[in-house]
């Protein structure tokens, strides 16, 4: 009872479900609950398209901010408090070890690169102080290793055959604490209180309309606890039905960005949503239900984990090696919501002020982008994604870009989501659009999806004259999309020796061969726009 431990807290935000805490607070006179602030991901970048850091857009930061706020709050609670520190994490963290006398570290494990290289240094510093390291696997139902090495060292490919490797996960930790081991003594390290977004230096954000969805424990079992109330809802979930347009009261549970930084348990998500099952008897099986929506997350994290180059194209053997066009001017009409379709402008609008976006919304967009009608590279959109989501989450992310662009997972890439039908299939009188672009919130409903065939008296009469107050649309999506058939196809067939990876010389080579022998320069979006009546 006489050593001091310490919890070092970067996912896992929570008290609930806890292994690291739990197994930091037994046997230990003095505890240390302790998270960094980390400049790599922190610090501001003047540069990037949106106010916030290199890394992260204002809304995910803020979040992150919440989440620490209400950690605090809960381990006050219990007797203890939040030690927030800044700097590089693997420096800091080997020195506060040492000078803090620890003798037990203990952390959630964190399989994305940067943090594998993360941890690598600090347990190698800890180890050779004698310093005992627990780091439990509790931020996925499953370790991504075991599957691995059950999969005979490779990843599985295929959800099914996930699903097949998986089993049960084990219970969540059901222990709740009364209180906590005190705080020992910090020394003269600075401790820092929560900050609050307007302090980090991001410039002029007064203006900035904020995400709806503000983070931490507390507004994660809120959330939890209302989306469970309707026992028929969650046994009837599909995920291929929800109405992507719906925003007031989203056709989804929302705790995505709760999981995506560990306010949530997903074990504990898991065991609530068994317990429903078992009470209603009937309900929706994986993929489409909610139990098979936390699979899928699994299966991309197990993927990912198991696959080099994950996060790119060269030198990924699962991804297909596709010449995709780079046209800089239409990435950026796409992501500033300027593409000229108003079903895919009002997405991207929700998606830059809220940082959330229906999964549906998120297929669309990501088609147009890639293999619909713009041809442009998945990684470009991927980046921008994971600025702007609050629930960005480097594997999911990663493979649902991969799989939307039929580069990976999923190869029918004729099969094309349509900017104008698909949107009124769910929302015929354009309320979600007249909402994000109240540009166009008088223009009737025959060509709210189209405001580009609306005759010019009705285009006055709505206040919205087309190519003036709202763009023409930067391309044809019937030519534009027969176009990206064609050079799928094309890029398939250059792939037909299966998981052979192309080096960067051979798709850059192919690239430029593509793009001689198409009109793709900035210049040309004017005349496409010009086409278009």
């Amino acid at each position: 009872m006489d050593s001091n431990a310490m919890i070092w807290f970067r996912k896992g935000l929570r008290i609930h479900d806890n292994p690291a805490l739990d197994h930091a607070r037994r046997g230990c006179k003095h505890l240390f609950p302790v998270f960094v602030l980390d400049p790599w991901y922190l610090d501001p970048d003047p540069t990037a398209f949106s106010p916030g850091s290199a890394r992260s857009g204002i809304n995910r930061i803020r979040f992150l901010l919440d989440s620490l706020a209400d950690l605090d709050s809960s381990l006050r609670r219990l007797g203890s408090r939040l030690l927030l520190l800044r700097g590089d994490p693997a420096t800091l963290l080997c020195r506060v070890l040492k000078d803090w006398n620890i003798k037990s570290l203990c952390f959630e494990f964190d399989s994305e690169p940067y943090s594998l290289a993360r941890d690598k240094q600090v347990t190698d510093f800890a180890s050779a102080c004698g310093i005992k390291v627990f780091s439990p696997v509790s931020h996925t139902l499953f370790n991504p290793t075991d599957i691995i090495e059950k999969n005979g060292g490779r990843p599985p490919l295929t959800y099914q055959s996930f699903v097949a490797l998986t089993g049960k996960p084990p219970p969540p930790i059901s222990v709740t604490y009364s209180e906590l081991p005190t705080v020992g003594d910090t020394g003269e390290y600075e401790l820092l209180t929560v900050p609050a977004i307007q302090e980090l230096g991001y410039g002029d954000i007064s203006q900035e309309e904020f995400s709806p969805f503000r983070g931490g424990e507390s507004e994660a079992l809120r959330r939890l606890k209302e989306s469970l109330k309707d026992k028929e809802w969650v046994a009837k979930f599909e995920k291929p039905k929800g109405d992507p347009s719906a925003f007031l009261k989203p056709a989804t549970t929302v705790l995505s960005p709760y999981l995506k930084f560990g306010c949530l348990s997903s074990r504990h998500f898991y065991h609530c949503l068994h317990d429903i099952y078992n009470s209603v008897g009937s309900h929706t099986s994986p993929p489409v239900s909610l139990v098979g929506q936390l699979l899928w997350r699994e299966f991309f994290y197990t993927v990912a984990f198991g696959t080099p180059n994950f996060d790119r194209m060269i030198g990924n053997k699962i991804c297909k090696q596709i010449p995709w066009g780079d046209n800089e001017e239409l990435l950026v009409a796409w992501r500033e919501g300027q593409t000229g379709y108003p079903w895919i402008d009002a997405i991207m609008i929700q998606l830059k002020k809220w940082g959330w976006i229906h999964h549906l919304a998120r297929h669309s967009v990501a088609c147009f982008l890639t293999r619909g009608d713009l041809f442009i590279h998945w990684e470009k959109g991927r980046d921008v994604f994971e600025r702007l989501l609050v629930d960005s989450d480097w594997a999911i992310n990663n493979g649902n870009w991969l799989w939307l662009s039929c580069s990976s997972f999923f190869y029918q890439y004729y099969r094309i989501y349509s900017p104008i039908s698909f949107g009124k299939k769910y929302d015929p009188d354009g309320n979600y659009i007249r909402h994000f672009l109240p540009v166009l919130k008088d223009m009737p409903k025959e060509y709210i999806y189209e405001p580009w065939s609306a005759p010019l008296s009705v285009q006055k009469k709505a206040k919205c004259i087309v190519g003036k107050d709202y763009p023409k649309p930067v391309v044809a999506h019937e030519t534009a999309s027969k176009e990206c058939r064609k050079k799928m196809a094309e890029g398939y067939a250059s792939n037909i020796s299966g998981n052979k990876v192309a080096s960067q010389k051979d798709v850059l080579r192919r690239k430029s061969q593509d793009d001689n022998s198409q009109a793709s320069s900035p210049s040309k979006i004017k005349q496409r726009r010009k086409a278009i009546k």
